[in-house]
């Protein structure tokens, strides 16, 4: 038990301890005032409207002593049937308890009501865009990451990765899906930018390097051929090769270009329907994850991600926790200012809370029973007493002074009818 919790209990006992008192005294002085009256009302026949409110007040006091004392314990040691309540149905009360609880409290109707009063998901909102919300969260998020990046395994995380990466990419088939999408690239055109890059590159350096074709001519003519001849020739397959080129860039409808989109539009459809080109790219698959440095990087991702995440939330000035603060104070302005997105928010969080309760309400009030049950019968009804002792305390002092005013009536009346 915690100190706080303590020094609140010690403080309910001392408040106890001073009721008792003061109910006790009451008793007490009632006692005394009887006896003086019943002693002297023969000399002061006034004193005989005190005894009898004296009297009234001291059954009063007793019947309501016995009455709080019988709920927690046997009055006087003396096990009379039908006290010590409490303790002696310390199960039933718990279990009633939890029923309670879970009938009235722990219904879809009142958890859905409650939550539609709070509005939790504005409240939630105007708390998150204030920056040292922020910062709290991130600073919270940061120590979470750090506590399970310690926890995790790294081979197991490893063996995971490689597992999904075998599972999702190398025991995958690459011909269709990779025919499917490079069939709707070709069919939108979108490789004509890369054709024109390959043409423009391919015009550059035949421009920037007349030497080198010339010397291919030179190599592949017949050693009898003058070199002035491989010259001129070398000097005309780069002038035709240039303007072909040329012709190839200036002209959408080359038939260079019509060509090429017929033959990937041709791959495209062979990757996906013909078993002998799908058999071609996943040769060329195994050829390229049979590699060992991709088995390697493949291996090493997991250490990558984790040195490079243990470094973002580390620093509180990084690019992650910049992000990430800025992130949740634009989600809390949003939840505030977007009326819908909050109710979104709400309706989510209802529906969450909504299932919990039907999922686990049981659980949740049999934690209440089993509690009760757990605790020793003396001290559930200290337990009790302590929290509810100092106004049961009352009862008897309402007690005495009921009874003291009943007494008195009843003697009054009496006394005016039969004198």
């Amino acid at each position: 038990m915690s100190t706080p919790l303590l020094e609140k209990d010690a403080v309910k006992a001392a408040a106890l301890r001073r009721m008792k008192l003061v109910a006790t005294s009451l008793l007490v002085i009632l006692g005394i005032i009887f006896v003086i009256a019943f002693a002297l009302q023969d000399t002061y026949p006034w004193l005989q409207y005190v005894r009898a409110a004296a009297e009234g007040g001291m059954v009063g006091a007793l019947a309501d002593w016995f009455a709080v004392t019988a709920l927690f314990k046997h009055p006087l040691g003396i096990k009379i049937p039908h006290t010590a309540i409490i303790p002696r149905n310390k199960d039933q009360i718990g279990a009633t308890l939890g029923d309670f609880v879970e009938d009235n409290f722990l219904s879809d109707e009142v958890v859905a009501a409650k939550l539609a009063s709070i509005g939790i998901a504005q409240r939630a909102g105007a708390w998150l865009s204030r920056p040292e919300s922020a910062d709290r969260v991130a600073a919270e998020g940061a120590a979470a990451i750090r506590g399970i990046l310690r926890v995790l395994d790294d081979d197991a995380v490893r063996d995971v990765l490689e597992s999904m990466f075998r599972r999702h990419v190398v025991d995958v088939p690459w011909g269709p899906p990779v025919g499917r999408v490079a069939e709707r690239v070709f069919d939108e055109g979108h490789h004509h930018q890369l054709v024109n890059l390959l043409v423009d590159s391919l015009s550059d350096w035949v421009q920037q390097n007349p030497d080198v074709v010339s010397r291919l001519v030179a190599e592949r003519s017949p050693s009898w051929v003058p070199g002035f001849l491989d010259d001129l020739v070398g000097e005309r397959v780069q002038v035709e090769l240039s303007r072909f080129l040329a012709a190839v860039q200036d002209d959408p409808n080359h038939q260079v270009r019509r060509s090429l989109d017929d033959y990937l539009r041709g791959l495209a459809r062979d990757l996906q329907h013909d078993p002998e080109a799908m058999a071609k790219a996943e040769h060329i698959k195994e050829q390229v994850l049979d590699d060992p440095r991709v088995r390697e990087l493949v291996t090493q991702t997991w250490s990558t991600i984790k040195t490079a995440l243990a470094d973002a939330v580390d620093d509180p000035e990084s690019e992650l926790t910049t992000n990430f603060k800025a992130a949740v104070q634009d989600f809390g302005a949003r939840l505030v200012s977007d009326p819908e997105l909050a109710a979104k928010v709400n309706a989510y969080i209802a529906d969450a809370a909504g299932y919990l309760v039907r999922t686990y309400r049981k659980d949740i009030s049999g934690v209440i029973s089993e509690t009760v049950e757990r605790w020793d019968a003396q001290e559930t009804s200290e337990k009790i007493e302590l929290q509810v002792g100092k106004d049961l305390q009352f009862i008897r002092i309402n007690g005495t002074v009921v009874g003291s005013l009943a007494g008195l009536a009843i003697f009054t009346v009496a006394h005016a009818i039969f004198g």
